[in-house]
C-alpha cells in the first residue's frame, strides 16, 4: 500500500505530496478507473481542472472507492474561460455540482490570464470564506505573477502547481516560493515521456535498482515538491507510486540537478503580461 508524505500549507492544512493527475484522461470510465485504482494503491490526491472535462468522474471513483470525503484530497482548476470575479464563483459552484461535492480541498487559477487573475483571485479568497475551497492557490505563475498578487493581496497562495522536472528546475521560481511559504507542485515531472531515455536518467535508475519514472519523481520529492504523475494504466500508476521506499544519494541528485535546460513540454506562461 502506498503511502505518501503530507506536506503543510501555509493555511495549515496538509496535502499528499503524490497526487494523481488526469489531465488528458478521457471523461467517462477511462478516468473514472484510473482512479480507483489510484485510490486502492493508496493514493489519497487526485487533480483535475474544469477544462479536463472530468470532474464527475472523480466524484464518482470517489463515491465508488468507499473512502471517506476526508480521506481524499481533490483540486480542481479555475479554467481561462471561467475567469473573472462573478464567472469564477459560478463556475465554481457548477464544478462542485458536476463532481457531487461540497467543497473542493483545493482550487487554483488555472493560468494567469491577463487582465482576469485578479479578479480571478479575489473571488477564490471568497469562496474559501464561503467553506466552498478549503485551500487556494495558482497554477503557472512565474515570480512576476506571483509578485503582483503578493502586492494586492493579504492571501498568499496555498500552492503554485507549475511543470517542473530535472529538465525544467525552476530553481528561482522554487526559491521564492518557498521564501513566501508557497508549496510548489510539479505538473508534467516526467516531461510526458519524452526525457525518460535520457542518458543521465537511465543511468540513475540502473544506480538505485528503480525505473527511470521512479528516478525522475523521487528527485522531485527529495526537492521537497508535490508531484503529479499521470496515467490510466494500472502498473504505470502502481509504478509512479513506489517512489517512498527508498532515495537518491547526493551525487545522483547533483547529476539530476545540473540536467536543467530550460525543456517544457506544455505551455510557458514566461511572457504573458
Amino acid at each position: 500500500m502506498i503511502e505518501s508524505p503530507r506536506l503543510q500549507m501555509i493555511d495549515g492544512r496538509y496535502i499528499p505530496q503524490l497526487g494523481l493527475g488526469v489531465y488528458q484522461s478521457a471523461p467517462g470510465a477511462e478516468t473514472e478507473g484510473a482512479v480507483l485504482e489510484a485510490l486502492r494503491l493508496g493514493y489519497r490526491h487526485v487533480d483535475t481542472a474544469q477544462y479536463y472535462g472530468n470532474e464527475a468522474d472523480v466524484g464518482s471513483a470517489l463515491r465508488k472507492s468507499g473512502l471517506g470525503r476526508d480521506a481524499v484530497f481533490v483540486t480542481t482548476k479555475i479554467a481561462n474561460f471561467n475567469q473573472g470575479r462573478d464567472t469564477t464563483l459560478r463556475s465554481l459552484e457548477r464544478s462542485l455540482k458536476e463532481a457531487a461535492l461540497d467543497a473542493y480541498d483545493l482550487v487554483l487559477i488555472h493560468f494567469p490570464v491577463t487582465g482576469k487573475r485578479s479578479d480571478t483571485w479575489r473571488a477564490l479568497v471568497d469562496a474559501q470564506r464561503q467553506g466552498l475551497a478549503k485551500s487556494i492557490g495558482v497554477s503557472n505563475y512565474t515570480v512576476r505573477h506571483l509578485e503582483e498578487l503578493l502586492g494586492e493581496s493579504a492571501v498568499v497562495p496555498a500552492i503554485n502547481q507549475v511543470e517542473l522536472s530535472p529538465f525544467l528546475g525552476q530553481a528561482e521560481l522554487r526559491a521564492f516560493c518557498a521564501k513566501h511559504r508557497i508549496l510548489v507542485q510539479a505538473y508534467s515531472p516526467l516531461t510526458q515521456g519524452v526525457k525518460l531515455r535520457h542518458k543521465d536518467i537511465v543511468s540513475a535508475a540502473t544506480k538505485a535498482g528503480r525505473t527511470p519514472a521512479q528516478v525522475m519523481l523521487r528527485w522531485a520529492v527529495q526537492h521537497d515538491l508535490i508531484v503529479l504523475p499521470k496515467s490510466v494504466t494500472p502498473a504505470r500508476i502502481a509504478e509512479n507510486g513506489a517512489i517512498f521506499d527508498f532515495a537518491l544519494d547526493a551525487d545522483t541528485m547533483r547529476t539530476l540537478d545540473g540536467l536543467d535546460v530550460g525543456f517544457r513540454a506544455s505551455w510557458d506562461p514566461t511572457d504573458v503580461p
